[in-house]
């Protein structure tokens, strides 16, 4: 069925122009599947060199996530929906997309982080507790390693050089709790070279209603 879009809404211009690039990644599906595994690994550095050039990652959005979702179906069996593309997409432009139970926020996140760890700035992905951060890590790692996208995750027992470490890596999970507290933590250092987070960059935050609840509760 073709999705139809009212484009008289800010809401409905944001979901039309994010179709509309979710098509072109769709229209990728066979020359990324007919890859080898050495030449999908191959497209990051491919995408490094285009940006090194002063491309946007808007030029190369579409490639980039066909890349990624390619990537998490060889390891994991699972490829990305529309809907899911759609998704990262509006999360990519900075806005909150609204997914329901089942309809794999997990993918979406992967797919946006994939794209953003390009630029080598770092992307944080902030989640609710530490079950979902070290599962979610594990899983992104999994199919991102092979495109040599480093993953890592923070943790309230960690110590300051293995969290260092973490955030140093692509792309990091964390709890919005524990890196509320090491940013506080890193503001009352005494050397700039004691802090562990790294410059902060893009912040991509999982179940958004439930910290925004939080937050909002405890201030």
């Amino acid at each position: 069925m073709k999705k139809r879009f009212n484009i008289f809404t800010p809401k409905g211009r944001e979901l039309r122009a994010a179709y509309k690039v979710a098509k072109q990644v769709d229209d990728l599906k066979q020359k990324y599947r007919q890859m080898s595994n050495e030449e999908l690994s191959s497209q990051t550095n491919i995408f490094l060199e285009q940006i090194k050039k002063g491309i946007s990652l808007d030029a190369i959005l579409p490639e980039a996530l066909a890349t990624a979702r390619e990537a998490i179906y060889r390891v994991h069996g699972l490829y990305a929906y529309t809907v899911q593309i759609i998704g990262a997409i509006i999360i990519h432009k900075g806005n909150i997309a609204e997914m329901y139970t089942g309809e794999g926020k997990t993918l979406t996140i992967i797919l946006t982080a994939y794209l953003n760890a390009l630029l080598k700035k770092g992307v944080h992905i902030v989640t609710v507790n530490e079950y979902l951060v070290k599962r979610d890590a594990l899983f992104c790692a999994q199919a991102l390693n092979p495109l040599g996208i480093s993953v890592g995750y923070n943790t309230a027992d960690m110590d300051a050089d293995v969290k260092r470490q973490m955030f140093a890596k692509d792309i990091t999970y964390t709890t919005s709790s524990e890196l509320g507290f090491d940013y506080l933590r890193d503001n009352m250092v005494k050397d700039y070279s004691e802090k562990v987070i790294r410059d902060l960059h893009m912040a991509i935050i999982d179940e958004v209603d439930s910290i925004l609840i939080d937050y909002f509760w405890s201030t």
